[in-house]
């Protein structure tokens, strides 16, 4: 049974595995199951990233990434073949949030949580494609939130969109690639805490114990533990016949 959730030989590309967030516990997740991970942030948080590289063994490689420049993009994925071979796994969770009401938002800050959430997630999804067609095989895996279907306490409508178009395209990844042995799947967390992103909530506590009581676990998700086994079920050969699902790790948020 362990075999199925191997990633021995693989190599996985997590694209915003700075630490402090999300993809960093992602990035370290997959190396102790086996793969081989490139690592790839914004220029700006290259020592982060470096921490997260010292997590993940002497073979994972560091890469330089806008994920709203599609060249960039196709840089990294080329950089990525270029340095192991080929590309098995993609996880992508580089993200930005704007917490702001509708009429206090500019619509060029709109533009920018759509570029990075939205059209990022886009962008790095079909650049892996050819890689991975080529070779027969690929998992892609996309963040998206809670809020792929719904909205929270927070004004936050650039990130609501964004994040409920990533579930969509990553249906539309499944729809186009499957044929060629690649399934694209989207982890949906809720709160996950303490992360980069949500630290600011330390200092509104009534609003996080909100979201803890929201939950028909009671609790907040530990980011050191929670994502694990779901993101490994959709990395590894156990998640095989998974393609097209939006999986939600929210402690049962989204049933209530």
């Amino acid at each position: 049974m362990s075999d199925l959730f191997s990633l021995d030989g693989r190599v996985a590309l997590v694209v915003g595995a700075a630490d402090g967030g999300l993809g960093a516990y992602a990035a370290r997740a997959l190396h102790e199951a086996g793969a081989t991970v490139a690592l790839a942030d914004l220029a700006a948080r290259e020592s982060d990233l470096a921490t997260t590289a010292r997590a993940c063994g002497p073979t994972a490689t560091t890469h330089e990434v806008d994920v709203t420049d599609a060249a960039s993009v196709t840089a990294l994925v080329e950089g990525v073949v270029a340095a192991h071979g080929r590309v098995d796994v993609l996880v992508a969770c580089a993200g930005a949030m704007l917490r702001r009401g509708i009429e206090d938002t500019d619509p060029a800050e709109w533009q920018h949580i759509i570029d990075v959430n939205l059209t990022g997630t886009w962008l790095l999804d079909r650049a892996v494609l050819a890689p991975m067609r080529a070779q027969g095989y690929g998992r892609i895996i996309n963040f998206s939130t809670v809020y792929a279907e719904r909205v929270g306490p927070i004004p936050e409508s650039a990130y609501y969109a964004a994040k409920a178009g990533i579930a969509n395209v990553t249906r539309a990844v499944a729809s186009e690639a499957g044929r060629d042995g690649v399934t694209a799947n989207c982890l949906a967390p809720a709160v996950f805490y303490p992360t980069r992103m949500t630290a600011p909530l330390a200092d509104d506590p009534e609003r996080l114990e909100w979201f803890r009581a929201r939950t028909m676990l009671g609790r907040l998700g530990d980011p050191a533990t929670d994502l694990t086994g779901p993101l490994l079920l959709l990395a590894s050969d156990a998640g095989a016949y998974l393609t097209g699902q939006i999986l939600y790790v929210d402690g049962g948020w989204s049933a209530w």
